[in-house]
C-alpha cells in the first residue's frame, strides 16, 4: 500500500541520463521552490506506460503553471530511460531506481510483472514543497492511469 497522506516523503537521490550525462535526481531539490509530482510506472518501452507518460509530457505547462515539477521513476537503467524518451519525446525528468530503493520507500513495488520481475507499482504522488505527500495513488492494476484531475486538482490546493 503506497505511503500515505500527510506523510513526510521518503527523500531519493536517483540517476537520470541527461544530454550532460548522468545527473542525479533529488526530491530535496524542489522544497522550498516548487512542488513535486512522483510519477512511478512499471517499465520504458510498454504501452500503456508510453501513453500515459506521452500525454504528461503533452500536458506539462499544466503541471508548471501550478508551480510543480514531474519526476517518472521506474526501476529501467538511465540508458534505456532515456532511449525511451528520444525516442517517444518524452520531456519529464525520468530517473532509474534499478535497485529498486526508492519503490520500496514508497512502498509501491509490483512483484513480477508479466513473470518477468519485481517493478514499480503504476503511482502518483503530490508533494508540496516541504515534502509532505498531498495526494497519494497506486493503481489497482499496471493497465489503469493515475486520477490526474485530481493530482492537479492536490496541486491547485497548494496554490
Amino acid at each position: 500500500m503506497a505511503i500515505a497522506v500527510g506523510t513526510k516523503a521518503p527523500d531519493f537521490s536517483l540517476k537520470s541520463k541527461q544530454a550532460t550525462g548522468i545527473v542525479d535526481v533529488k526530491l530535496s531539490n524542489n522544497f522550498g521552490k516548487k512542488n513535486t509530482v512522483v510519477l512511478f510506472f512499471p517499465l520504458a518501452f510498454t504501452g500503456v506506460c508510453t501513453a500515459e507518460l506521452c500525454d504528461v509530457t503533452a500536458g506539462l505547462s499544466a503541471y508548471s503553471g501550478l508551480n510543480a515539477e514531474v519526476i517518472g521513476i521506474s526501476v529501467d537503467s538511465p540508458f534505456a530511460q532515456e532511449a525511451w524518451a528520444q525516442k517517444e519525446k518524452i520531456g519529464i525528468t525520468l530517473a532509474s531506481d534499478l535497485n529498486k530503493t526508492t519503490t520500496q520507500a514508497y512502498d509501491v513495488v509490483f512483484p513480477m510483472l508479466a513473470g518477468v520481475g519485481d517493478t514499480s507499482a503504476r503511482a502518483a504522488f503530490v508533494i508540496d514543497q516541504q515534502g509532505v505527500v498531498q495526494y497519494s495513488e497506486q493503481t489497482p492494476t499496471p493497465k489503469d492511469l493515475p486520477n490526474f484531475d485530481a493530482v492537479r486538482a492536490a496541486l491547485a490546493k497548494l496554490q
